[in-house]
């Protein structure tokens, strides 16, 4: 693709984001909802082996997905969007960085994915889902970071049910979230016969309570978890200010 090509794929009021990864960029539009470290962290977090299927729901614009393909060997990344204008943004990110072999953006509604997708055909399910619940500030299924951020579209029910029904035998489950529905999430994840098995905590200070609650589940699998040490994103508050 050449540069003029690539140019081609940004639209007025979008922006260019340097992943500092591999060279990849992401299209972006600020005035709707941009990703943040917990994106990030989450593909830090989620484990993909060599030739394995990987589905992302809620994909927005796609940065899990386009993550993953420069972190991990996975054979296919796929994302789900609800909104086609954000769904489109994501498709245009996939073919800037030339991932259309690898990364396929999908439109559609998670509380209907198992009938998107074939059942038990994904060895990986990542999600960023909203960690508010719908009652939890305003709500406007027109607004992108509302719906980014609040249970308008899909819960938290929606997400486990879909992803039970789409992963394979002991196929892995990796989400984002804020601790303090923890308890619930856990709860939930066994009810869905996803068990989970891997917690880490992110902390913005060594001294402070943790932000983000990253979560590893395994479908079919036995009670057993494992607390990984904590992340702790700012060694100090200079570093922070900085």
């Amino acid at each position: 693709m050449t540069s003029d090509e690539k140019r081609g794929l940004i639209k007025p009021g979008e922006r260019l984001d340097d992943l500092q990864l591999n060279g990849l960029e992401l299209i972006q539009n600020p005035s709707g909802f941009c990703f943040g470290v917990d994106a990030v962290y989450l593909s830090d977090f989620a484990k993909v082996k060599p030739g394995e299927t990987v589905l992302d729901l809620g994909t927005g614009n796609g940065i899990i997905p386009i993550l993953l393909s420069a972190k991990t060997d996975g054979r296919k990344f796929t994302g789900l969007e609800i909104r086609e204008e954000t769904a489109e943004m994501a498709r245009r990110s996939v073919a800037y960085n030339g991932l259309e072999e690898r990364v396929g953006i999908v439109t559609g509604d998670i509380r209907r994915a198992s009938e998107i997708f074939k059942p038990a055909f994904f060895d990986v399910i990542t999600t960023n889902p909203p960690y508010m619940i719908s009652e939890h500030g305003l709500r406007n299924a027109d607004d992108a970071r509302a719906v980014a951020r609040h249970e308008i579209l899909c819960t938290l029910d929606d997400i486990l049910r879909e992803s039970m029904r789409l992963l394979q035998d002991k196929g892995r489950f990796y989400m984002v979230h804020r601790p303090f529905r923890l308890t619930e999430i856990l709860i939930k994840m066994s009810h869905y016969k996803i068990e989970p098995k891997r917690i880490q905590f992110i902390h913005p200070y060594i001294d402070k309570e943790p932000v983000l609650v990253l979560i590893e589940g395994v479908r079919g699998a036995k009670s057993r978890v494992t607390v990984e040490p904590p992340v702790i994103i700012y060694s100090d508050r200079k570093t922070a200010e900085e």
